[in-house]
């Protein structure tokens, strides 16, 4: 797989699937190696999935400073890695915790950003957040569910402080719209692809200044689209709804039936969504002069 060197050194890993128009793919977890989004249900047909390893996951190296997991730190690793690709823009997805690195982005370079796809993401970068009451509000519609007795009472006890394994592997089905067999070979991933270290310092509250970060999205030129979950509970519908209300040109799509990962409850819905919205953003990617192209805590 290609890599290439950030500021500081460290060497980053990514890894490219399909043919057509690069986009720029930033996972969560926080701090997932990249490889849980796979193909993004199908989106590589459409498009070139340039999927970031973030550093000390996945291919990529440890840094030699853990404070540069902060994901305000990280955003030279992004704005380094549309460098090695040549693009003068991006257009950039996100998912999950990644969100708040693509904001951080788009903070810092907004005019380095051509669209903003955030999926399921979060927005502690615009000083929105997900809470214990969105928690159980998404929990409660699942009620209907065989599992849900054994989930929710999981789910309870990780409210009260619970970090047993047990406990977060009992809940995962309610961050996926089937808990089906695609789901929980999904699931069971997690651990073995996430760095808990960096995932702890990943959304420091140092890393965040709301304010600035909201100034910036008043007047971001690209158009954004924030896909959500039915049945999700980061974000919510409503909340989505009301990051999307923060920048000029966003649409909020809710995928009926979806959780947290809506390329596995519906592969064509969710490329269709994401496709459809990319094509009516309009315009083609130009090189940059003298490049080419070349946890425990699911959020």
């Amino acid at each position: 797989m290609p890599h290439f060197t950030a500021p500081d050194g460290t060497r980053l890993a990514y890894h490219v699937r399909g043919e057509g128009e690069p986009l720029l793919c930033v996972p969560g977890g926080p701090m997932r190696a990249s490889a849980y989004l796979a193909d993004l249900g199908g989106l590589s047909a459409r498009r070139r999935l340039i999927l970031l390893d973030l550093r000390g996951t996945g291919d990529s190296d440890t840094p030699a400073d853990p404070a540069t997991y902060r994901c305000d730190r990280q955003v030279a690793d992004v704005e380094a890695l549309r460098e090695q690709l040549g693009l003068d823009r991006v257009d950039l997805l996100a998912h999950s915790a990644g969100g708040d690195l693509a904001l951080l982005y788009a903070a810092r370079h907004p005019h380095r950003v051509r669209t903003l796809t955030l999926v399921t993401a979060r927005a502690r970068a615009l000083g929105i957040d997900f809470t214990e009451e969105h928690r159980r509000e998404a929990a409660a519609l699942r009620a209907g569910e065989p599992w849900f007795e054994d989930a929710h009472a999981s789910l309870e006890r990780i409210w009260a402080g619970s970090d047993a394994d047990a406990d977060w592997d009992a809940a995962g089905p309610f961050f996926y719209g089937r808990w089906d067999a695609a789901a929980r070979a999904h699931a069971a991933n997690e651990v073995e692809q996430t760095n808990a270290e960096a995932a702890e310092a990943y959304a420091s509250p140092v890393a965040f200044s709301p304010a600035a970060a909201r100034a910036v999205m008043e007047t971001l030129d690209a158009p954004v689209l924030l896909l959500t979950g039915e049945l999700d509970s980061g974000p919510r519908p409503r909340v989505a709804a009301t990051i999307a209300a923060l920048f000029p040109k966003a649409r909020l799509a809710v995928q009926p039936g979806a959780g947290h990962f809506p390329w596995l409850d519906d592969p064509q819905g969710f490329t269709r969504t994401v496709t459809a919205f990319l094509k009516s953003s309009g315009g083609r990617h130009r090189h940059a002069e003298g490049h080419t192209s070349g946890s425990h805590s699911t959020a």
